[in-house]
């Protein structure tokens, strides 16, 4: 078993004082992160039709595959589709949409 004493600094050294940077100046927007409500309809108006467009094309070439290959093989086309593109698309309209409508109810106040 070792004991170890802490290393202090001599009382006459002078340590030297930590240097901190400037905060850099950051410019916030408002953003309006859609609810998880929206967020899951969004995620289901992408997964449907990437589900239905998938099962159409694969049907008839994995007919003799187990339901389990045939999943998998769907969801790996499926989903980083989704992910990847459909989902961020249909965000950023939603997004376009908001802020159109925020801009139509500001020009009304």
């Amino acid at each position: 078993m070792s004991t170890h004493s802490p290393v202090t600094a001599p009382a006459d050294s002078a340590a030297p004082a930590p240097v901190s940077a400037p905060a850099p100046s950051v410019h916030v927007h408002s953003v309006h992160v859609p609810s998880v409500h929206v967020r899951a309809v969004i995620t289901w108006l992408a997964i449907f039709p990437l589900v239905a467009i998938g099962l159409t094309i694969l049907g008839p070439l994995t007919e003799s595959w187990h339901p389990a290959l045939r999943a998998l093989v769907l969801t790996l086309v499926v989903v980083p589709t989704a992910v990847y593109l459909a989902v961020p698309k249909l965000l950023a309209g939603y997004g376009s949409l908001k802020r159109r409508q925020a801009r139509k109810a500001a020009a009304k106040a």
